[in-house]
Parts: C-alpha cells; structure tokens; sequence
C-alpha cells in the first residue's frame, strides 16, 4: 500500500540535513533544584505532554531571602507554573519586594529622563552659582517636608 496523497511526490528525508542549532553565546542555562523533598529514586511520570503538565504535577517552588536596604532579610516563596514564571516579569509578578523595587525604579528612570531633557534645570547646573542656589533650595524644601 502506498502512503501518497493526491498531488503528492515523494521526497526522501536526508537524515544529514537536519541540523541541532547551537545554543547563542549570549544565553545563559541555570540550573537549580526547584523542590523542597528530593525523591530516593527517580519517579518516571508518563502522560506529561507539555510544560505546563509538567509544572502542574511537580508544582515547583523555590525559597529565597532578599536584603533590604537596611540589610535586613527579607524571605519569599516563589512558584512556578508556567515558562513565563521563570522571566523578569514573572518573578517580580510573585514577589512583593521586588515589586517596590521596580517601582522605585521605574519613578527614578521617569524622573532621570525629566531631567535630561529639561534645558532651563540644564542651564541652571552648569553654572557654579545658579547650581548652589538650586540645592539650597531644594535642601530648604527637603527641611521643610521632615
């Protein structure tokens, strides 16, 4: 019995054209155990056809301490369920410190760029006189706030 299709041709499949990709220079693999109890032997799990079957059996999950600007401790439990878990953006989604972080980030980067391109603050530094009488004042409103 044949295994053509109407219009098909048959195309042999050269093995030595397929190709593994290199992993790019610029990637970077960790690897780190994502379970609390390490199984005495290993456990074979059938019927896990995608990544997140796989989360979803395992449910992986990992503690971490994050230091403060004090120098204090603070600990976390980060879980993942998805690749995406595993990214920038999925990491701080599940942490509330480095929520803060990145907000306090994102206001800075706001206020560095409001500053670059303000040219009458520009004008204001470069002069040695116009610089003392602008931190003199902005030390008298930081005064005044405490």
């Amino acid at each position: 019995m044949y295994t053509y299709g109407i219009g098909g041709q048959e195309r042999k499949l050269d093995i030595a054209s397929e190709a593994i990709s290199d992993i790019p220079l610029n990637r970077t693999l960790l690897v780190q155990k994502l379970t609390t109890n390490t199984p005495l032997k290993p456990i074979v799990v059938e019927g896990l056809k995608t990544p997140e079957a796989v989360f979803a059996h395992f449910k992986p999950e990992v503690s971490v301490e994050f230091d403060n600007a004090d120098g204090a401790t603070v600990p976390e439990k980060l879980h993942f369920s998805t690749l995406g878990d595993f990214g920038k953006k999925g990491i701080i989604s599940q942490s509330n410190f480095l929520q803060s972080l990145s907000a306090e980030t994102d206001d800075l980067q706001k206020l560095l760029r409001q500053l670059k391109s303000n040219k009458i603050l520009k004008t204001a530094l470069e002069n040695p006189e116009t610089r003392a009488a602008f931190l003199a004042a902005v030390q008298a409103m930081m005064d005044e706030l405490e």
